[in-house]
């Protein structure tokens, strides 16, 4: 599996749908020692997944923009209340289309890596 930029651009974040498939990016992103940020389709919705590498530190600005962009999609919304986002790792279910979930799995990537502007973008309306 060929290594993805960073951040990743959502036109390459991985369709990570089904176990094979889930466990090819995880292990790739693993093994290079990078954030795994992947898609995957349930039923008729989407899952965004980003789960930081052991290496890789978030900040506490980009911590904190993160959970205000979940906060915002669960008052949207957007995803279902069973979204999480932890220091780690976060997930949002119910994302309803493809195009929306890689919006987001990118806009994540790169707040993890430091650049919080697409994920301003991505969910307007977080208070600061």
């Amino acid at each position: 599996m060929q290594l993805l930029p960073i951040p990743c651009p959502a036109d390459q974040v991985p369709d990570a749908t089904g176990t094979e498939r889930f466990n090819a990016a995880y292990k790739a992103a693993k093994d290079a020692g990078v954030t795994y940020v992947g898609i995957e389709r349930r039923g008729r919705s989407w899952t965004v997944k980003t789960d930081r590498a052991p290496g890789h530190v978030v900040t506490v600005a980009a911590a904190c923009i993160i959970r205000k962009a979940v906060v915002r999609l669960l008052l949207n919304r957007e995803v279902r209340n069973h979204a999480s986002a932890g220091p780690d790792y976060v997930q949002l279910n119910g994302v309803a289309s493809e195009q929306r979930a890689r919006e987001l799995a990118a806009a994540l990537h790169s707040a993890l890596y430091g650049d919080p502007e697409p994920l301003a973008r991505a969910v307007p309306g977080m208070s600061s």
